[in-house]
């Protein structure tokens, strides 16, 4: 036996499911600070006097940051004991969104949100490999789908109750509700998370510039981009749509939201399940279906019961490709560029949120010019493009697999 597997056997042993609740725990937290913003604009552009779309920038404005922030932060801790790196990110994300509950200005708040967001993305790239790490080889993209559990929940139970916080006590409690969170989560860590986690190959800087050279992993966090952003071009004005073109009212709303959220839950676990043992294979079939799911949602949008099961059927399929994309991505970099396995996974994390600003920036392009009920199969076609990408992948990976085996060959 390696001592690579020997040390993910103890780590197993010692307690891996409690290791990936701590890291689902401060998923939850993190994942609640993302996106509870997006229920209290009205409430944040009326006490800070400013207009809705000024305050929209605390939303776009995070997700830049966890975008530029993951990479850098990810590289320049890299020699940082893993167990550390994790406590010092929820530090900052408490501190971060402390900061939120006592800015007094708009121009603070955002310096806030833009703090909070770099713990985002190097949580959820360290994050994501040691959740590989404490498992066995065939477990690895369900454990990534355990610790995706709690920002999945956080979009289900985090942001409504967040937002039920700051209509009623005002935006400053649901921040400092948030650091709590935070707080809850370091404990967790320094608990339930085993000192003895497997560390990341020193990595230098020519190794993390040989990541955005290396043409399999650039292809991948394309794929990661177009097929989890294709359905924020629909999903960023799911409500407008639900109101507008089904005719739902405001109330109900709320109440398919929820029922999305689930949706999402449930996929996310099947999604884990279903890329253990070939990601790339499962992620193809997963675009495919996704991409037909949102072209059959603008025929079926006009119609409530049938746009329901259509709109169910998309948050199925929303985070079901989270877990496959991220150990597709951990499994290039342990074959392409070992030493910066924690760099490819803060780039994919990066692709992932350049793949929501993209969705949501065509989506308001849509909006602005032929109306609502075109932004779902456009982003059908965008999830499509993520299809020929997988396939591209897919194509390469056996052609340099030959290439591999002809050169080993007697």
């Amino acid at each position: 036996m390696s001592s690579t597997t020997s040390t993910i056997n103890i780590q197993e042993n010692k307690g891996g499911t409690p290791a990936l609740m701590a890291l689902a725990i401060s998923a939850f937290g993190i994942g609640t600070t993302e996106f509870v913003p997006v229920g209290l604009l009205s409430t944040l552009a009326d006490d800070l006097n400013i207009s809705i779309t000024l305050a929209g920038l605390l939303i776009s404005g995070y997700a830049m940051g966890v975008a530029f922030g993951a990479p850098i932060i990810t590289a320049l801790t890299n020699k940082m004991s893993r167990k550390t790196l994790l406590m010092l990110l929820m530090v900052i994300f408490i501190v971060g969104n402390s900061v939120a509950a006592m800015s007094t200005s708009f121009g603070l708040l955002l310096v806030a949100r833009i703090i909070t967001s770099f713990s985002h993305g190097v949580f959820f790239s360290i994050g994501s490999t040691i959740a590989a790490d404490l498992v066995p080889e065939n477990k690895r993209a369900s454990a990534i789908a355990f610790m995706f559990t709690g920002l999945t929940v956080a979009t289900v139970t985090g942001v409504p109750l967040g937002t039920f916080i700051g209509q009623h006590f005002g935006w400053r409690s649901t921040f400092w509700a948030v650091a709590i969170l935070g707080l809850i989560a370091i404990i967790a860590i320094s608990i339930l998370v085993p000192k003895s986690l497997k560390q990341a190959p020193r990595s230098k800087l020519s190794d993390n510039f040989k990541i955005l050279t290396n043409g399999p992993l650039l292809l991948a966090f394309s794929i990661t981009a177009l097929g989890y952003g294709g359905t924020f071009v629909a999903f960023t004005y799911l409500a407008p749509i639900l109101e507008k073109v089904t005719g739902f009212a405001p109330s109900s709303v709320s109440v398919i939201l929820l029922v999305y959220g689930i949706a999402v839950a449930i996929g996310n676990t099947i999604g884990g399940k279903a890329a253990n043992r070939n990601p790339l294979k499962a992620l193809t079939w997963m675009f495919v279906i996704q991409a037909i799911v949102l072209v059959i949602l603008t025929f079926t949008a006009p119609f409530k019961i049938v746009g329901i099961v259509t709109i169910f059927f998309l948050g199925l399929l929303a985070f079901m490709n989270v877990p496959g994309l991220q150990i597709y991505v951990v499994q290039l970099a342990e074959k392409y560029v070992p030493s910066a396995v924690d760099i490819a996974s803060a780039l994919n994390i990066a692709a992932f949120n350049i793949g929501i600003a993209i969705g949501a920036f065509v989506g308001g392009l849509i909006v602005d010019s032929i109306g609502f009920i075109h932004t779902p199969w456009i982003g059908g076609v965008m999830v499509f493009g993520a299809v020929l990408l997988s396939l591209w992948s897919a194509s390469l990976e056996k052609r340099n697999s030959l290439k591999s085996n002809t050169s080993v060959s007697p």
